[in-house]
């Protein structure tokens, strides 16, 4: 790498921190809160106070030596007074620093709070697209360790890094004034060294850190994706296959680990090299002086304790800037994600969805998800409010992206969609996604209780809200059956749940959120024919005065629709009554044979059976 290369890197690496510092830096000196602005002033006068009263204590210290040595016999008269005010000045250094830790941990803690939920609420912000591009266990493991990273850096930048500054400004002073410029250049040259020191070595080691992040993060989400697909690696037996995955990333981080531990070894040699040179020289030098009678033993004794002073925090130092390097380059990652911008939000003049009855209306649509991969071409129709339209077609057609344009995870490319007159992309997200209630073709379940599960269609709803909505979905008796009951455990996205239960759950919180506009995305699709009938009649009943938007396959289940789209290929190929589409001997009525045909040889095939 050149070294032009380089310090390009090395300025983008220390603009990019800086950034994060002041993002940082926003969420401490937070506005309107008096009351935590208040407390970072009285944690910072604690501070300087602990370094005053530290830096005191070698004074102290010489005093005492002096007398000691002195004419007086020190066995008849004791510098007890010396002596009480030197154990006093170390206790006051402890507890300054306490009360600021103290003073300033309500500060700490909500700066993390505010940051992690920020984050949490930016993710759910994000449009579907991006979710689909990342993998949830890496995420996790952005945010876990940027918001340790942030509680490190403050606990250790803020009352670790800033006190030794302090401090180090305080005893060159102390030397230069007290004992002249040599003691104090030797000390600042070894101070210097120490720092540009650790900071080359650090920068170097820096790499073989972010590796390891990366491996951890790789390693971490190939376990959770699949810990999530248990079943899939059951079924096709491929444990041993997972395991080599899984054992692959660890054998990454492993050699990034090995690497860093190494350097880490030269790093606190070089470290110790350098200290104990300077700490050599000043005491050197300070015998000499009392030799020569310039200095008095106590003075040796003093500046001793003043190097001691900046030995002790200088030897963690160099773990603590390693460590505030990896916590900035893991805040980065969190507020990175900060930065991504919502390809769906909401415009500045956007309003409610004013009330109405729910008349949805796409209005000559064209949408992809990629550039040269176009989905819809053109497609218009109107679901008039309290009606039954139902659109049908082949697997790939394009109808759950219709779906997915209602509830504006995506917006379209051409055209416009509206819903009591109010184009969607002119309404808030939250209330437009409040007016639609979905029962999802693949219904993924919280690991919590069916009485959750069911209430997360409407949090705050009553137990009598929530059991009235589980016998319209059918589900009622199934429940009843279980012997916790409403409290039952559905397991992980309710795998201890069989399909058609969880579609009758995901039914039930549908009916719960009583939205005007009910979208049922093959809603019996995991359900046999007895229960499949059983729902329908519900649904009938829950759709009454509701717009309701059915996007199906199996064509027995739209027969009472008042209108018939069939989808092929993004377009709208006919249109029409279940009676009407049949006559016209398209492709519906083919679609409608050849799934009689199958409906007829699965029933002669189970009385076969039986």
């Amino acid at each position: 790498m050149s070294n032009q290369t380089f310090d390009s890197h090395s300025q983008s690496s220390s603009r990019s921190h800086f950034s994060t510092l002041r993002s940082l830096g926003e969420y401490l000196w937070v506005g309107g809160r008096n009351d935590l602005k208040i407390r970072v002033v009285i944690a910072v006068v604690l501070l300087v106070m602990a370094e005053v009263a530290s830096v005191y204590t070698p004074y102290i210290l010489k005093y005492i030596v002096d007398d000691m040595t002195g004419d007086v016999n020190p066995v008849i008269v004791m510098p007890a007074g010396l002596i009480v005010a030197f154990g006093v000045a170390r206790v006051l250094t402890q507890a300054f620093a306490e009360l600021r830790d103290a003073v300033f941990a309500k500060v700490g803690q909500n700066a993390i709070r505010q940051v992690a939920l920020n984050t949490f609420q930016h993710l759910h912000r994000l449009s579907l697209r991006f979710h689909l591009d990342r993998q949830t266990g890496g995420l996790s493991r952005v945010i876990e360790r940027g918001t340790k990273g942030i509680d490190f850096l403050l606990r250790f930048m803020l009352f670790n890094i800033a006190p030794t500054l302090l401090k180090i400004l305080f005893i060159c002073g102390i030397l230069l004034v007290q004992y002249g410029w040599l003691m104090s250049v030797i000390t600042l040259v070894t101070l210097v060294s120490y720092i540009f020191f650790t900071l080359t070595v650090t920068e170097w080691r820096l790499k073989y850190r972010r590796t390891m992040n990366e491996k951890d993060s790789e390693a971490n989400t190939k376990a959770i994706d699949s810990l999530l697909n248990f079943e899939t690696v059951k079924y096709f037996g491929n444990e041993g296959h997972e395991a080599r995955r899984f054992d692959k990333a660890l054998a990454s981080y492993e050699t990034a680990a090995v690497k860093s531990n190494t350097t880490l070894a030269y790093l606190n040699i070089g470290q110790g090299f350098i200290i104990s040179a300077g700490l050599i020289a000043v005491l050197i030098l300070s015998a000499r002086g009392v030799v020569a009678g310039e200095y008095t033993v106590g003075d040796f004794v003093a500046i001793h304790a003043f190097m001691m002073l900046l030995v002790q925090p200088l030897n963690f130092l160099g773990f603590v800037y390693r460590e505030i390097k990896q916590s900035l380059v893991d805040m980065e990652k969190m507020f990175e994600l900060l930065t991504v911008s919502r390809e769906i939000a909401d415009i500045p003049a956007a309003k409610p969805l004013a009330e109405g009855g729910g008349d949805v209306e796409f209005h000559h649509v064209d949408f992809g998800y990629e550039d040269n991969r176009q989905i819809l071409h053109d497609v218009s129709f109107r679901v008039p409010s309290g009606k039954t339209t139902a659109i049908v077609g082949p697997s790939g057609a394009g109808k759950s992206t219709i779906s997915r344009i209602l509830f504006r995870f995506y917006d379209v490319d051409k055209g416009y969609v509206t819903i009591d007159g109010q184009k969607i992309n002119e309404v808030t997200q939250d209330s437009l996604r409040a007016a639609i209630g979905i029962v999802p073709q693949d219904t993924v379940l919280f690991n919590d209780t069916i009485r959750y599960n069911i209430a997360y269609g409407r949090p705050g709803a009553t137990d009598a809200e929530i059991e009235a909505a589980a016998r319209l979905a059918s589900i009622d008796k199934l429940i009843e059956k279980l012997p916790d009951g409403y409290n039952t455990m559905v397991g992980e996205r309710g795998l201890k749940l069989s399909g058609g239960e969880k579609q009758r759950v995901a039914i039930a919180r549908a009916i719960l959120k009583q939205p005007r506009i009910l979208l049922f995305d093959e809603a019996t699709s995991a359900l046999d024919s007895h229960t499949e009938k059983e729902i329908q009649a519900s649904l009938a009943e829950v759709s009454k005065n509701r717009t309701t938007l059915v996007i199906a396959h199996r064509l027995s289940t739209v027969v009472e629709a008042d209108e018939i789209i069939v989808l092929e290929n993004g377009i709208i190929q006919e249109r029409g009554r279940h009676k009407d589409l049949l006559a016209k001997e398209g492709k519906y009525a083919a679609m409608w044979k050849r799934q009689q045909e199958a409906a007829t040889y699965q029933e002669k095939l189970e009385q076969v059976l039986d």
